[in-house]
């Protein structure tokens, strides 16, 4: 339920981003700017398809795309003017549809400007896109209903929303089974002090508002999604000696998790998995998350979990998966993760990250761009 200070906190974020953010250069750390990382070739077509305008009010953060994205039904939190949307609207093709949801209603405007334009430019014959204004820990209120999503993507958002549980619940309520929340944002290294949680700066900067990166996985159990699957994660900087001084021990992050929502089965055993290639944009290669990077024809022993979310998502069609413990025959390598090896520590994942320089687990992802969050 909402509190006078949640609602002081959206008014203070809205206040930040329209009249004192102008441009990625005001920002006072990087907690919204990540290095480019290489796109895939058919995700830099889809941007280079959106309007201009859209391109150029669009404030978001990042670029997270996951992969397998023909005909799936996509919801994206803080769309802003569409940017993603549009791109998105390609790639899902004209059996797929994606919906954009914006507290701004400025930037919900700009983006429903251009429907007509876009569809036109794909050759589709009906818009495959919607754009609603509202809040993103209050989908029910804004008319998403039970199931009816395969994805759900952020870019930094959840960060500036009080309540997250909240936000995580409307999520798995949206999400079909087998679907997905793929999502950046920031994360603390501890429990963050008043000082902090009140800095209205540090807010805005998608730093106040951030999680300590262990209750993720609390509250993902508690609301019945999998355990948290780390794709990226990179360390952020503080470029400002005042906020520095109130920041103080406390170490932030932005990182990308996968969170999957499957349908209750029986227990799973490990098995082997063979990729198949079939994925448009990794043909020979799909990097699943930090841990587990699926080579075309390549025999990968998978743990119980891994097997479940392969077996009943949309990511079924890209594998084979063998009998349990059974092994399967390959003209490829063979490959298998020790328990003790996997990588469930955004902090831990952005050293090694930050000590390998260039070194990445994502063909996008981030948080966020060099741009606004919104």
């Amino acid at each position: 339920m909402a509190t006078p200070r949640d609602a002081e906190i959206r008014k203070d974020v809205q206040t930040y981003y329209v009249q004192v953010l102008k441009k990625s250069a005001d920002l006072q750390t990087n907690a919204c700017v990540t290095a480019a990382r290489p796109v895939p070739q058919h995700i830099r077509e889809a941007l280079q398809n959106v309007h201009e305008e859209v391109s150029l009010r669009y404030y978001g953060c990042g670029l997270v795309i996951p992969e397998c994205l023909e005909n799936c039904w996509i919801l994206d939190l803080g769309s802003g003017s569409g940017r993603d949307c549009y791109a998105l609207s390609q790639l899902v093709g004209e059996k797929g549809h994606v919906t954009g949801i914006d507290m701004t209603e400025g930037q919900v405007e700009v983006a429903n400007k251009y429907i007509e334009y876009h569809m036109g430019k794909y050759g589709f014959q009906a818009p495959n896109v919607t754009f609603i204004r509202g809040y993103i820990e209050k989908l029910e209120e804004a008319g998403i209903k039970n199931e009816s999503y395969d994805i759900v993507i952020s870019n930094c958002v959840i960060n500036l929303v009080p309540d997250k549980q909240q936000v995580l619940q409307e999520v798995y309520r949206v999400l079909k089974h087998g679907g997905e929340l793929y999502f950046s944002d920031v994360y603390a290294s501890l429990e963050l002090p008043e000082e902090i949680r009140t800095h209205k700066v540090l807010w805005g900067e998608c730093l106040g508002g951030a999680l300590y990166w262990k209750d993720l996985s609390i509250l993902a159990k508690k609301i019945g999604f999998c355990p948290p699957r780390l794709v990226t994660a990179n360390f952020i900087t503080v470029q400002n000696k005042e906020l520095e001084n109130v920041i103080g021990d406390c170490r932030f992050v932005s990182a990308t998790f996968r969170l999957f929502k499957l349908p209750k089965t029986g227990p799973t055993q490990k098995c082997q998995v063979i990729y198949n290639g079939g994925i448009t944009g990794h043909e020979k290669e799909l990097i699943f998350d930090a841990n587990f990077t699926f080579k075309k024809d390549e025999a990968v022993e998978v743990d119980e979990e891994t097997v479940a979310i392969l077996k009943n998502s949309r990511f079924a069609q890209g594998f084979l998966i063998g009998p349990d413990g059974e092994k399967l025959p390959t003209c490829g390598a063979y490959t298998a993760l020790e328990v003790k090896d996997v990588i469930t520590d955004p902090f831990e994942l952005a050293g090694r990250s930050d000590s390998a320089e260039s070194r990445s687990f994502s063909a996008v992802g981030g948080c966020c761009s060099a741009e606004k969050c919104s």
